[in-house]
């Protein structure tokens, strides 16, 4: 399934997308695509609808973030040799982690803002997890079944309150819309190998990323178990899983995004974000 959040920033209604790629209306339904609902016994009483009984959404209709009320929202850094090596930073040991704002998620096609005193905003293409269940002390073996599905996020980094404020990483990670999620969240069956999933970002038309999540250090499993060894998992928690090479840090000379740019970026299988550049007002 791909579930969404549709409508007004704040007044979002869930929804789903049918056969034919319509959105239909799940508010008869499910009052929201968060918590409790993305719980195994829930997401199969979805799974089961007639779609086609389903208020059908008339477009154009603003996209939300794919998952609402999100109460934990964690990255793992420098998750791609690669992308590690134009960084000019070591490979992990073990998974590099920290947070972004809550308040930094939004919809997929929001406009990014350049926060006040910016000098270089960046851009990463991620695959991100949605947990579907409480998760605590999981072993490898079995993390998957605390997956509900997996989501596109544009993990918005500035690079100077990054690394140049400090050696506080969430500084540069969780201003306002740095966070864009979805445009779906696609449950785990539909999704045959979440480790092989081509993904590319764009930036004024011009392709900077092209990479795949086969080439990822930790995969998503095994972030999902780690974790749980340092905080218990909540539905809804979302999970960013890092990028591939190609973001504007590594460019020679680097790249940074500026008002007006427009970025676009996807996951195979998992859908399509675009956003503009715009200034803080």
């Amino acid at each position: 399934m791909k579930l969404l959040r549709y409508g007004p920033l704040g007044q979002e209604k869930p929804g789903i997308i049918d056969g034919e790629g319509r959105i239909r209306c799940l508010s008869g339904i499910i009052d929201d695509i968060k918590g409790a609902t993305l719980e195994a016994s829930t997401l199969k009483k979805l799974h089961e609808l007639d779609l086609h009984s389903l208020p059908l959404v008339s477009d154009p209709v603003r996209l939300g973030a794919c998952v609402g009320n999100v109460g934990k929202f964690i990255c793992i850094g420098l998750n791609y040799a690669d992308h590690a090596a134009e960084s000019n930073m070591p490979i992990p040991s073990e998974p590099e982690v920290f947070s972004k704002a809550t308040s930094a998620i939004c919809g997929p096609n929001d406009n990014i803002i350049k926060p006040k005193h910016s000098q270089k905003l960046d851009w990463e293409v991620e695959l991100a997890i949605v947990i579907g269940k409480h998760a605590s002390y999981v072993d490898e073996e079995h993390a998957e079944d605390y997956i509900a599905g997996y989501c596109v996020c544009n993990d918005v980094s500035e690079r100077n309150f990054q690394l140049e404020r400090g050696s506080q990483w969430d500084k540069g990670k969780g201003c306002d819309t740095f966070g864009p999620i979805g445009p779906w969240l696609v449950t785990k069956d539909e999704i045959d190998d979440p480790q092989n999933l081509p993904m590319w970002l764009e930036v004024n038309g011009t392709l900077f990323q092209n990479g795949n999540t086969k080439t990822m250090i930790f995969k998503p499993a095994f972030i999902v178990s780690y974790l749980s060894q340092f905080m218990s998992l909540q539905p809804g928690d979302v999970i960013s899983t890092g990028t591939p090479p190609g973001v504007g840090l590594g460019q020679t000379p680097p790249l940074y995004l500026e008002h007006g740019d427009k970025i676009k970026l996807g996951i195979e299988g998992l859908g399509v974000q675009q956003q503009t550049v715009v200034s803080f007002e």
